[in-house]
């Protein structure tokens, strides 16, 4: 009776996605604490970097690996999130909290008109039409009708609150943007946690899988593709924002081609679909250039190499991963997991067995 007494809280915690994700949410909010802490204001600033990413990766992860839909313009919900944020700091007197849901409505609200037409395009098309908005929408900054609004080709610049008093005058900023972009972070993956194995998450996967026998099982295909796309925008509007605040600027040439691709890259590194993915793949397109860019300069080559060495290396870095993890890098962690699980704990529980 004992043995099975202790056994139901941990059965209660597998069973209940809700308890088991509020829990991991909670542990995640402790190693953030430690975590940035212990950081210089340079390597905070780059973990604020990895947050924001993350969050803008976990909705792309959603939105491909979940429900097939092919997206190579999500850098264009990533700058109309950092202009909302920019304009709203700058001409009304809200708080952060509410300017950061300002960004995640707004982009929403484009995604979700992205997503009727998207509703409609399949394959390449539908990524055609993504890489267009990624191309043309953060250029409207610079048109002549919105340049004193946008703020042109310079961009707006951002001045966000500094650290509340409460936690002292010298309190780094550094680390208070890391912990607004790591609590952003973790309320992320806590919501898009509970909403993949939702209702609306099996819709996602069954529309993945055949469209066509998702809609004989009941479920109404385009409306199940719009809304993932409008959460997907939400949370690339989330991450804007955080990066406008981060970065105190948001201006056009911040949000280029090469950010969406670069989320892409990250969502495709992490494993499509898997939200610890994400996290795995922001780390890996934040990082990796600063430390290729560090190994070039630290090699002490001639300017023509060493500007390319950078590229190169980051190159190699994602064929080998792509080749040693096919589907991801999260799949690797599973089947080391598992590879851990049949060497150690099997013989374990078998050699309890057979003590009984």
């Amino acid at each position: 009776m004992t043995a099975l007494a202790a056994a139901a809280p941990v059965r209660f915690w597998q069973r209940s996605t809700l308890v088991r994700h509020l829990t991991l949410s909670v542990l995640g909010l402790i190693v953030l604490y430690f975590v940035t802490t212990s950081l210089d204001s340079f390597a905070n600033l780059q973990f604020a970097q990895i947050c924001y990413t993350a969050i803008a990766t976990a909705g792309l992860t959603v939105l491909s690996g979940l429900s097939g839909q092919i997206s190579l313009g999500h850098g264009a919900f990533v700058a109309v999130g950092a202009y909302t944020t920019a304009l709203l700091l700058e001409h009304l007197d809200w708080p952060l909290v509410l300017v950061l849901l300002g960004s995640v409505v707004i982009g929403g609200a484009l995604g979700s008109l992205v997503g009727v037409a998207a509703a409609r395009l399949r394959g390449p098309y539908l990524a055609g039409a993504t890489l267009a908005l990624a191309v043309g929408l953060p250029s409207l900054a610079d048109y002549h009708g919105l340049r004193d609004l946008l703020g042109g080709a310079n961009g707006l610049i951002v001045t966000s609150d500094p650290p509340p008093l409460s936690l002292g005058e010298s309190f780094p900023l550094e680390r208070w943007q890391a912990w607004i972009c790591g609590l952003c972070l973790v309320v992320t993956l806590f919501l898009l946690a509970n909403l993949t194995r939702s209702r609306i998450g099996r819709d996602m996967r069954l529309v993945r899988e055949d469209e066509q026998a998702a809609a004989l099982s009941g479920v109404h295909v385009a409306r199940t593709q719009i809304v993932t796309f409008g959460i997907s925008a939400a949370f690339a509007g989330l991450a804007g924002g955080l990066f406008a605040i981060v970065n105190s600027l948001a201006a056009p040439g911040a949000f280029t081609l090469s950010l969406s691709l670069s989320l892409l890259t990250a969502a495709v590194l992490g494993g499509l679909g898997s939200l610890a993915g994400a996290v795995y793949g922001a780390v890996i397109v934040t990082l990796l250039p600063n430390w290729t860019a560090d190994l070039a300069q630290q090699a002490d080559l001639p300017r023509a190499i060493y500007a390319n060495i950078p590229l190169v290396l980051y190159g190699l870095v994602l064929i080998v991963v792509i080749i040693a993890f096919p589907g991801g890098i999260q799949s690797g962690v599973r089947k080391l997991g598992a590879l851990l699980k049949a060497r150690f704990v099997r013989p374990l529980q078998t050699r309890q067995e057979t003590r009984r």
